[in-house]
């Protein structure tokens, strides 16, 4: 799982019917300064979040097809939720 933010969507003319009701969404990582970070990468929603929402991401194959409920679904990445708030406590 990974914390996201949410920068974009994707329309599509076409999609998968595993994707239907479904939009894909933009998701930039987010970390701690200094952190590297992956690329932004797409991700389908299973939240209704939008864009500028912090959200958590399953980034796992088969967690995010469980998340779907389908064993056959084409997907790596799926939005699991949309995060309230977030508190980092420095460590000494």
């Amino acid at each position: 799982m990974i914390l996201g933010k949410v920068v974009g969507t994707v329309v599509t003319t076409l999609s998968h019917p595993d994707f239907k009701h479904r939009r894909l969404l933009v998701v930039q990582p987010l970390g701690l300064e200094g952190d590297a970070l992956d690329e932004d990468f797409i991700a389908l929603d299973a939240t209704q979040a939008g864009i500028g929402d912090t959200v958590l991401v399953n980034r796992e194959g088969s967690g995010a097809r469980q998340v779907l409920n389908n064993p056959d679904a084409p997907v790596i990445s799926v939005i699991v939720g949309i995060v309230d708030s977030v508190f980092i406590e420095e460590s000494n």
